[in-house]
């Protein structure tokens, strides 16, 4: 594959872009019940919230709704920055932003865990934070390009998973995936609602952990497939072998095939 080819959707790169999934229906979990009330992942409730708000002023924290919004779209713009001459695919700028995510989860972690009980400008604060990391995710799973895997929401998921249906157009669909992505943003839910009510940062935390074990997984897929690296290291298996001719090698199509080392100078 050359440094421009189409981003895949291998078993590796789904299974990475739902533990994302995942970690976004905690993220927002938290937000909901433990920060301002408002999504941090999310956006098209936090849009629908901000236009109930203009017109019933108290019903929904506006404050938090627009800094969320705004914290998003920041770090959607950011991570745009790094992939702009990025091939499509996970690759080591993927690998990178999913690393910064990382970081700004740990920062809020840290934040709500050393201050007790935040005033409301500190909450808005990790908010801002938050949707940001969110923003920055979003922004590398949309340039991964795995259809149905946004990470952030499922509306258009679940929407393909109906009207494909045998009740609807009964056309072939990876209903795998689309049943998947929205049993892990659910299940990603429950379990941050469950941290949440025993301490705020225990559900961020575990977005944090989430989010770093897809960042060393795709990045460690990526140096295998550096040169010098076996070719059965890097495929799903041997290659059929003939007498006549050496056997073929299969990139994966998880990853793409650009040099992880290249992609860092």
């Amino acid at each position: 594959m050359s440094a421009t080819s189409r981003p895949s959707d291998g078993r590796l790169s789904i299974g990475l872009l739902l533990a994302l999934t995942f970690s976004t229906g905690v993220v927002d979990a938290v937000g909901v019940l433990g920060l301002d009330g408002v999504f941090t992942g999310n956006m098209t409730g936090n849009v629908v919230l901000i236009g109930i708000s203009l017109l019933s002023p108290g019903s929904h924290p506006i404050v938090g709704l627009v800094v969320a919004l705004a914290g998003f779209v920041v770090g959607a713009v950011a991570a745009g920055r790094v992939l702009r001459r990025a091939p499509g695919g996970w690759t080591a700028h993927t690998c990178w932003l999913l690393g910064a995510t990382a970081v700004l989860l740990a920062a809020c972690t840290v934040a709500v865990m050393i201050v007790p009980d935040p005033e409301s400008g500190t909450i808005t604060a990790i908010t801002a934070v938050l949707a940001m990391a969110m923003g920055v995710q979003a922004a590398a799973a949309r340039h991964v390009g795995v259809k149905d895997l946004s990470t952030v929401v499922v509306t258009s998921t679940l929407t393909g998973l109906a009207a494909d249906s045998w009740l609807g157009r009964r056309s072939g669909q990876p209903w795998f995936r689309r049943l998947a992505a929205i049993a892990m943003i659910g299940l990603g839910a429950v379990a941050g609602a469950g941290l949440t009510l025993l301490h705020v940062g225990a559900g961020i935390a575990l977005s944090l952990v989430v989010t770093v074990a897809v960042a060393v997984t795709a990045a460690f897929s990526l140096v295998r497939q550096q040169p010098g690296s076996s070719p059965s290291s890097a495929s799903s298996g041997p290659a059929p072998v003939s007498a006549a001719a050496p056997a073929p090698v299969t990139e994966p199509a998880s990853v793409s095939a650009k040099p992880f080392a290249d992609t860092l100078t």
